[in-house]
Order: structure tokens, then C-alpha cells, then sequence
């Protein structure tokens, strides 16, 4: 009779310390996202990829696992094709000389050396894309710490192009308005380069930024070419806040279509 107390006693006290564990993890994680929600924070993470570089898929895919993981915060991702790996043997149909401008940009401002797969976020930090521990650290740190400036955007379909409406309470000369037409997934069959033979699915891809001085135009209309077989299921608008002497991003958002 004392052997089977003894052991019914010992149970009931590992019991209550499981539950005590578990209800502290879960007060942890609710004190993380009561905190998250009540800074207002956000997260842009920018990814400089490129098909001919054979690093990059693990970023690329990491994107994607990112996107799907926090597709109810404030995390936005946009995806930036470079073209200087285009005379390596294979050219990245989705690269543009823009988005390796915006790199080197970068480069400048946080003093950074020009590689792929590079990861930015929020116009700060930069690491390797594909450090899934680098990432989610800093996507913690962003959405505890940097206050979203709010950016009111809406977008308009019509037969020729996109139209998007957007204000913000941001006059500083500092800074502007990055607007970006995104394709949320597609892939290619890679047939040269580094990457030869691999079928390559990319998230989260720039074809557009439009870039507007915030000095006098706190609201307006700015404008996109409607892409071929465009539908409104497969792309969206991300607009942000940035300062153009620091490069650090103050604010986005998504818009409607």
C-alpha cells in the first residue's frame, strides 16, 4: 500500500510539472505575440538571388517557408534577381540591372560586401539568405522593436495596367515610397550555368519598384504595366518606407486589389 502511494504520489507531482511546463511556454509565446501586436512592429526581408548562383535554391526555398510561416503577421518578403550572374552560363529571365543597382546601394550603406544569396531586413542587417537561425532572429527582432509607419495602399486592375493609390504621414526629404509589383511564386527549368538540370521555384519576386519622393507628395497615384497572363490571386503590391541616406525601412504594407 505505501510502494503503490509512493508511485501514485510521484505521478501526480510529474503530472503537475508537465502542465506547469507547458502553461509556461505557452504564456512565453503569448507574452511574444501580445508584445509583437502591441509595438506594431514589421519585418521586410530582401533577398538578392539569382538562377546562375548554385547557393541561392536553399534561400529561395527558405523564403518560401518563411512566407507560408508567417503569412498572418507583418512579415513581407520581396525577392531581387540580380543580372551580373547572367553572362556565367545562364541568364535569369526574372533579373534586372535595377535590382543589382539596389544591392549595391546597400553595399554603400551598411558597408557590406555584393554576394548572393544576401539577405536584408528591414534595411539594417544583412547575412546569408539560406541561415534559417539568422533569419527567424531577425524577423523576431524587427516585429518587438521597429514601430510600422503606417502606409495606406489600395490597387486598381484595369485592361493595360495596375494603379495604386497611396498615403502616407511620412513628409520627411529623407525619405521615399517604394512601391513593388510582386509575383508570389513561379519556377524555371535551368538549363546552363551552375544550376544545370535543377527545376528552380522561386517566392516573392520583384518585376516592378516604383520609387517616390515623400518631399511633396504625401498622396497620390502611381502606376504598373499589367504583366502577361496577370490575375490578381498570383501577384501583389508591397509598398515601404525608406530612408534613402541610412537605407533603414520604416514602415510597409500590402495592398488590396
Amino acid at each position: 500500500m505505501i510502494l503503490k502511494n509512493l508511485i501514485g504520489t510521484a505521478a501526480f507531482v510529474a503530472l503537475m510539472f508537465t502542465v506547469s511546463a507547458f502553461s509556461c511556454t505557452d504564456k512565453a509565446e503569448e507574452t511574444l505575440q501580445n508584445s509583437t501586436s502591441n509595438n506594431n512592429g514589421f519585418a521586410v526581408l530582401e533577398l538578392f538571388t539569382s538562377e546562375g548562383c548554385s547557393s541561392c535554391p536553399p534561400a529561395d526555398q527558405l523564403m518560401g517557408e518563411i512566407e507560408k510561416q508567417y503569412k498572418d503577421q507583418p512579415v513581407y518578403i520581396l525577392a531581387y534577381h540580380v543580372d551580373y550572374w547572367n553572362n556565367l552560363g545562364w541568364k535569369d529571365k526574372f533579373s534586372s540591372v535595377e535590382n543589382s543597382k539596389r544591392q549595391q546601394q546597400y553595399a554603400q550603406t551598411l558597408r557590406s560586401q555584393v554576394y548572393t544569396p544576401q539577405l536584408i531586413v528591414n534595411g539594417k542587417k544583412e547575412f546569408i539568405g539560406s541561415d534559417r537561425d539568422a533569419v527567424e532572429n531577425a524577423i523576431q527582432i524587427a516585429l518587438l522593436n521597429d514601430t510600422n509607419a503606417k502606409i495606406d495602399l489600395s490597387a486598381k486592375v484595369s485592361e493595360k495596367e495596375i494603379n495604386v493609390n497611396f498615403k502616407v504621414q511620412e513628409n520627411n526629404p529623407q525619405n521615399k515610397l517604394l512601391i513593388t509589383l510582386v509575383e508570389k511564386k513561379s519556377s524555371t527549368n535551368v538549363q546552363k550555368g551552375e544550376n544545370e538540370g535543377r527545376h528552380l521555384v522561386h517566392w516573392q519576386i520583384v518585376h516592378q519598384q516604383n520609387q517616390i519622393s515623400l518631399k511633396n507628395s504625401p498622396e497620390g497615384t502611381t502606376s504598373f504595366k499589367l504583366p502577361a497572363n496577370f490575375n490578381t490571386n498570383d501577384w501583389e503590391i508591397i509598398g515601404m518606407i525608406q530612408n534613402v541616406k541610412s537605407g533603414a525601412i520604416l514602415g510597409s504594407a500590402e495592398a488590396s486589389f
